[in-house]
């Protein structure tokens, strides 16, 4: 059940937060007892918190950090290129692939070896392609970091393997989640259980770390992680009757049972709603027509057995010309008084700028 209001704002608002940005408060509920020092379970259409515990305390992350090392090979959109070994990428500490000097290697093979087998000699050889080196790349996962939200990250590593600098938070790497599922590319290895890749012309069989593929319905990634600074760390995504959440640990010794426990909290806790289906309209300067209808392509994700009100923040108008699709507003559901979720209002239809009369 929704009641709806409607305000138009007259002062700019930024609405990246209802694609990448912060969610709202915690759900009600039982709390879940974990083992894990720092958590968050975040619903990843909508970036609602559905149960967090030391969510924004910066922690080493581990391996988990190669999400954000694959997010940025597949975005870069040149799977089929390649690099060529060198020895010291060969000798790489802690976890490898297997890479062997003097072999070339594609980046989606890569990416598999990086996210599957937790290659650090993968996550450095995809740093040393995409950024030329080791400083230039960490510069570039600070960016993508930065753009995403994650305010309290500081990447200096490809690979995770622990720095002084080197850390996140529960929250922040539940962003990083997020991002790397709505990644198609990347969604596809996340959610692969074994693999082979080809190194030269070697064949190299990969399986994934992520027992939770194989244990826990709906599972769709996405990445362990361990150092003896960091403790276990596990970031993982599932997907139940249209609801995908996002689960973060760090630090939990028991870090398989922390997800299944707080995936099936979620999952207990979370509905899918009914869209509104009330008209929504903008204002349009200098345009062939005067407003241009908006329309709310996702459906709110809310606890369940709460009635929702929601408003709908705009701004007062637009000038032509104006794209289709074109992010202008957005509807922000509350429930106990707390802001739950908000998702984006576009434009139905491209607005083109008036003729002008000769």
């Amino acid at each position: 059940m929704c009641r709806r209001f409607t305000l138009v704002l007259a002062l700019v608002v930024l609405f990246a937060s209802a694609v990448y940005g912060a969610g709202g408060g915690s759900t009600a509920g039982e709390p879940v007892a974990i083992s894990a020092k720092s958590a968050v379970l975040m619903v990843a259409d909508t970036g609602e918190v559905v149960f967090e515990k030391a969510a924004h305390e910066p922690r080493p992350m581990a391996s988990t950090t190669k999400i954000m090392t694959a997010l940025l090979a597949c975005e870069a959109k040149t799977p089929d290129r390649t690099i060529l070994v060198t020895d010291a990428l060969s000798k790489t500490e802690g976890t490898s692939m297997g890479l062997k000097a003097g072999e070339k290697v594609t980046i989606q093979a890569l990416v598999n070896g990086a996210m599957l087998a937790s290659g650090n000699d993968a996550a450095n050889a995809i740093a040393m392609v995409l950024g030329g080196s080791m400083d230039a790349f960490a510069e570039k996962m600070n960016a993508r970091a930065h753009q995403l939200g994650m305010n309290d990250t500081q990447f200096v590593t490809p690979s995770g393997l622990d720095t002084e600098e080197h850390h996140s938070t529960a929250y922040d790497m539940a962003l990083l989640g997020r991002a790397a599922i709505a990644n198609q590319a990347l969604a596809r290895v996340c959610a692969t259980k074994s693999a082979k890749v080809m190194a030269g012309e070697r064949t190299i069989y990969l399986t994934n770390h992520n027992r939770l593929l194989r244990e826990y319905p709906g599972c769709i990634g996405l990445k362990t992680g361990f150092t003896k600074k960091a403790g276990r760390c596990l970031v993982t995504a599932a997907r139940r009757k249209g609801i995908t959440l996002v689960c973060v640990t760090l630090s939990a010794p028991n870090d398989w049972s922390d997800h299944k426990k707080m995936l099936d909290y979620g999952f207990a806790q979370m509905e899918k709603r009914a869209g509104e289906k009330g008209e929504f309209s903008l204002a349009i300067v200098g345009g062939e027509v005067e407003t241009v209808a908006l329309e709310c392509l996702q459906v709110p994700i809310l606890p369940k057995d709460t009635v929702a009100e929601y408003i709908a923040l705009m701004r007062p108008f637009e000038y032509a010309p104006i794209t289709k699709g074109k992010i202008v507003g957005e509807l922000q559901y509350y429930a106990n008084g707390k802001l739950v979720c908000s998702l984006p209002l576009i434009t139905t239809k491209e607005v083109r700028g008036k003729k002008s009369e000769v």
